[in-house]
């Protein structure tokens, strides 16, 4: 009689604690999920918001202004990680990142209620850019919070998987922004769209805030750090015991270096990338670009928790190394696929017909961030408009304040948009992308093909960098090499290949960014970094991996 009743009580703790741990999970995920809606909004609307906050005119300079105000919320986050980091390891994960979601939702809301170019001149920009520092200091601090929250309450072998629902967060949230933009462009006419109706997504922001803060009040502290606590052992100074500590520094760098860089470009290239690929270079329209990507999301996402499972059974870092030498390897056939699949007609033009730019390479600048302080040049000029059509070109030397572009037989001399716009017209360049020309079937199995890139490289990954560092430093430590990769190296993808493309003439140029990083990750990771998944993070200290 007193085994059964010891039997069922055992049944009944395993039950109840599955429970919390399903709980946990949701709470955590659900409320990951809208604020990674409420900071991808802008980066998918960016190509818009070129023309509505920045200065009319060069159309690939407005377009690098707006993935600079873009980026500057990816190269913040770090901060963010090493504030609310600090107070995750000093004050307990689950009010950090409760206060983490106010400021991202708060954040959001207002950015639906800026006053555009038009209206202020450069304060729209200003009060953008100050905007988007506050959402990525609270996304700094909101990921490693939640995946430090879930992977304390997992048990030692199922740490893979229960995290791996947090990683589906950034994609859930980016494919919820898509939908949420989709119906409101799809439901007004693009006059209403651009004059108030981009608004409204921003606007939704408020509704989904009030839900998650609700959500989140109703969760407990995580046991591992209730119990660090209890004993005494909590870090007094976690910065420093992070980053100016032997072991615990090496093992920040490597983490960033050797896991989080590879799979921060990975995870851009094969979401936000293949995005903008899609509609600015290859023309495709926003509704074909937005189902197809959304499609793959669909696919994709459960493979995040399939290789965050999987990684409880082999490892994490085996599975982050293949994804990177994978992506690194077949990028550049992937995305020339996407060409021929989407627009045959601008890759046969290509392959027929030679543009070249004459001008004096001190006449032609690399324009990273753009501002008031730029200054565009006609050569420049004339390689963002071709830029600007998917088009490729060779840069020849010319003389000193001249530039002559050729296209096929024909030459247009100085800065005449009219003049490039009618040549490129009658040598056959395609306005846009002909949907009856498109293989819908081939264009999904690529994009679904890099989104599993993704799933490979992110689904271990938080349970890779929770189990990195111990309990008492663990919010700090992992938040900032996560930030770091996936805000700087990740983050500055789009600006910077787009940079790379518009400076070197080739529309596949800015490939070579994400790869080099993809390589550099595989190579220090598979060196210096080794297997974590059978540890357990309530008693580890760093004894040297």
């Amino acid at each position: 009689m007193a085994e059964a009743k010891k039997s069922l009580f055992q049944e009944e703790s395993v039950r109840s604690f599955r429970t919390e741990e399903r709980r946990v999970i949701f709470a955590s995920s659900l409320g990951t999920v809208f604020e990674w809606y409420d900071f991808y909004l802008y980066a998918v609307l960016a190509p818009f918001f070129a023309v509505l906050f920045f200065p009319p005119g060069n159309q690939t300079a407005a377009l690098l202004s707006a993935f600079a105000a873009y980026a500057a919320g990816f190269l913040v986050r770090p901060f963010g990680a090493l504030v609310f980091g600090r107070i995750g390891d000093l004050v307990g994960r689950k009010y950090t990142f409760l206060v983490t979601i106010i400021f991202m939702g708060a954040s959001t809301f207002l950015v639906g209620l800026l006053p555009t170019y038009a209206a202020v001149g450069w304060l729209a920009p200003i009060l953008m850019v100050t905007l988007r520092l506050v959402q990525g200091l609270a996304l700094g601090g909101e990921y490693g919070g939640a995946a430090t929250y879930v992977a304390e309450h997992a048990p030692n072998d199922r740490r893979g998987y229960d995290t791996s629902f947090i990683q589906t967060t950034a994609t859930l949230g980016l494919f919820l922004a898509l939908v949420v933009i989709y119906l409101c462009r799809a439901n007004m006419d693009p006059k209403t769209f651009s004059e108030w109706g981009w608004r409204v997504p921003f606007w939704v922001s408020i509704i989904l805030l009030i839900f998650s803060v609700y959500i989140r009040l109703k969760l407990h502290e995580s046991p591992v750090y209730q119990q660090m606590k209890a004993e005494g052992k909590g870090s007094k100074a976690p910065l420093s015991d992070s980053f100016l500590k032997y072991p615990n520094n090496k093992y920040v760098l490597l983490a960033l270096l050797g896991a989080t860089a590879g799979q921060g470009v990975v995870w851009y290239t094969g979401q936000f990338y293949a995005l903008f690929f899609l509609t600015i270079t290859l023309k495709l329209d926003y509704v074909s670009a937005y189902t197809l990507i959304g499609l793959s999301l669909i696919i994709g996402t459960p493979f995040f928790i399939v290789f965050g499972w999987l990684s409880d059974r082999i490892g994490r870092l085996k599975i982050i190394m293949a994804g990177c030498l994978i992506a690194a390897v077949t990028y550049f056939p992937l995305f020339k696929g996407l060409t021929h699949y989407v627009n045959p007609v601008l890759e046969q033009f290509s392959e027929k017909t030679t543009i070249a730019v004459a001008a004096n390479p001190a006449d032609c600048q690399f324009h990273l961030f753009v501002g008031p302080w730029s200054q565009f040049s006609d050569c420049d000029r004339v390689k963002d408009f071709l830029t600007k059509q998917g088009l490729s070109f060779k840069s020849v030397d010319g003389p000193a304040g001249k530039v002559t572009t050729t296209i096929g037989d024909k030459k247009v001399e100085g800065w005449d948009q009219k003049q490039l716009a009618g040549t490129l017209k009658e040598a056959g360049a395609p306005p846009t992308a002909d949907k009856a020309k498109v293989n819908w079937v081939m264009t999904e199995l690529i994009l679904v093909i890099m989104v599993l890139y993704v799933t490979m490289v992110y689904g271990p990954i938080a349970a890779f960098l929770v189990e990195l560092f111990p309990t008492e430093i663990r919010y700090t430590s992992m938040s900032l090499p996560y930030h770091i990769g996936n805000g700087w190296f990740g983050g500055m993808l789009p600006l910077t290949a787009t940079a790379m493309v518009a400076a070197t003439g080739d529309i596949y140029y800015g490939l070579w960014y994400p790869i080099v990083v993809a390589l550099m990750t595989l190579v220090i990771g598979s060196i210096f970094l080794r297997e974590t998944h059978t540890r357990d993070i309530r008693t580890y200290q760093h004894q040297g991996i």
